[in-house]
């Protein structure tokens, strides 16, 4: 399962305050998916103006990505450049 981690905001949200969640599945769609199920609400606001770290590579078209058994997901607000 990956390990996925919220900032404290979307924990407190969302999750009832649980940075740390295990989530099983193979693509970020299907990991943002199973969110979305586990805590209503939450697949719109991580899929707008949201980054992802998988395993320390940071992505901002993310949904299309592969997630390891082991990943490690930090969801974090997107960076503009300016």
């Amino acid at each position: 399962m990956a390990d996925v981690v919220l900032s404290r905001d979307l924990a407190r949200r969302f999750t009832n305050g649980e940075t740390q969640i295990s989530v099983e599945a193979g693509t970020m769609r299907a990991l943002v998916r199973e969110l979305e199920t586990q805590f209503p609400g939450i697949g719109a606001v991580l899929g707008d103006g949201m980054a992802v770290a998988i395993d320390g590579q940071i992505f901002q078209d993310f949904f299309l990505e592969e997630v390891g058994p082991n990943s490690e997901v930090c969801f974090l607000p997107a960076i503009e450049g300016g």
